[in-house]
């Protein structure tokens, strides 16, 4: 998402008519959210490839720096990495970037989409810090834009990627699996945690699941306050990937509810609105 979305979403607004507010929990910045719009140029794998991707690198700086506060957040040591390990990580972001990833199988692929989104998140934020959110690093083109999100990063197989292009283009619409939210993080304390281990294909499932119950029963994913359902904006955000409506969303949670939450969420029969925190999810 963007800063500039409430005002995209206000233009919207007065050009479409009352037609373009949303009902229940949605709000207007909704409106400005990316779609998932698949770049068939990816859709390629040989399913018959054994290769694997080497994310050790990735992972050993996510043991290093990455660590759980007592409210369950999982913070990055942005001001405590290396000199040595800033390298590490411009060498394994380059490394998996000149991979033919197009020849691997669609199990890899997942992984390292995944992978390499954090990786290059967190080298982002390093490489444009201190910042205390991630919005301050203003470098994507575009009136409506703020953020590194639609900035051209790298290239990968002669293609220019971005963070919304592995995002929105590749990883949400090429597979098609609204878990993948709860594994990608775009440095914020209201996004799912950074995870402390690579993705790795062969327990992909397992650990998607895991990190799905995580983020809902956690109070950035789905709390009572005030007397209020009150969702992440993830789900007001990107709804179509959630059910398509207020009820998908609420059925998505209570796919993975706790018994607690399980009750509330029944009880209370609707959501009410949507929220986000886009502080830093660590310090320099």
């Amino acid at each position: 998402m963007k800063t500039h979305a409430y005002i995209l979403g206000l233009f919207l607004l007065l050009t479409l008519g009352p037609a373009a507010a949303w009902a229940d929990f949605r709000s207007l910045e909704a409106l400005a959210a990316p779609s998932a719009d698949p770049w068939p140029r990816w859709k390629a794998s040989d399913e018959g490839s054994k290769v694997e991707v080497e994310f050790s690198p990735w992972d050993r700086i996510l043991r290093r720096y990455l660590s759980t506060s007592p409210r369950g957040i999982n913070l990055f040591a942005y001001g405590a990495v290396s000199r040595e390990d800033r390298a590490a990580l411009d060498r394994q972001v380059a490394q998996w970037a000149a991979l033919p990833i197009s020849g691997y199988n669609r199990a890899q692929q997942k992984a390292y989409w995944i992978n390499l989104y954090n990786a290059l998140t967190v080298k982002v934020v390093l490489d444009h810090g201190p910042v205390t959110t991630i919005q301050d690093i203003d470098i994507s083109p575009g009136f409506f834009s703020s953020g590194p999100w639609g900035k051209k990063l790298l290239r990968i197989e002669g293609e220019a990627i971005s963070l919304n292009d592995i995002e929105h283009r590749i990883l949400r619409p090429l597979w098609g699996d609204a878990r993948v939210h709860y594994a990608l993080n775009c440095a914020s304390i209201g996004c799912p945690n950074l995870d402390a281990r690579a993705f790795q294909a062969d327990d992909m499932e397992a650990r998607l699941d895991a990190a799905a119950r995580a983020f809902i029963n956690h109070p950035r994913g789905a709390r009572l306050e005030n007397g209020e359902m009150v969702v992440s904006s993830i789900y007001d955000w990107f709804t179509a990937d959630f059910g398509g409506d207020e009820a998908g969303v609420t059925a998505h949670l209570l796919q993975y509810a706790a018994p607690a939450l399980r009750y509330t969420l029944t009880k209370h029969g609707r959501l009410d609105r949507a929220a986000y925190d886009w502080r830093l999810n660590g310090s320099f």
